[in-house]
């Protein structure tokens, strides 16, 4: 299985942080799933850590080599995953979701027909089969 893990998912399998479910480990561990990082994620990583390096522990140059020591295959941002994000849709009594990057990354998930693994509850209102949550 093809896996597109959400910023925060990344963070904390490269970090082994115990907020990482037991689910989400398996699934990254497992030998027969390839696990991919957006370009996405590296920047939000950039702008995130900008502003609260406390939170975020690394720079995005240490976080996308982190991530391909790991083996996480990187995923580049096209057109295609752009456009995907017109796809999306959510109920109108859900809370409002303005996070850019979680859009993208979820459309990128569903333009490459990845699983998206988040721990992002809003995401899992998009009601899109790509959405594992973990």
């Amino acid at each position: 299985m093809n896996l597109l893990l959400d910023t925060h998912i990344a963070i904390w399998a490269l970090n082994d942080d115990p907020a990482l479910s037991e689910k989400a480990r398996g699934l990254i561990l497992d030998a027969f799933n390839t696990v991919y990082v957006s370009t996405v994620s590296v920047w939000e990583v950039l702008l995130k850590h900008d502003r609260r390096p406390e939170d975020i522990p690394f720079d995005e140059r240490d976080f996308a080599a982190a991530c391909r020591e790991a083996g996480f295959v990187p995923l580049g941002l096209t057109d295609r995953h752009v456009l995907t994000v017109r796809e999306l849709s959510r109920p109108e009594e859900a809370k409002e979701h303005n996070d850019p990057f979680d859009r993208l990354l979820l459309s990128q998930a569903k333009a490459e027909n990845f699983a998206f693994l988040t721990h992002d509850e809003r995401i899992a209102e998009y009601g899109e089969k790509y959405v594992v949550p973990v």
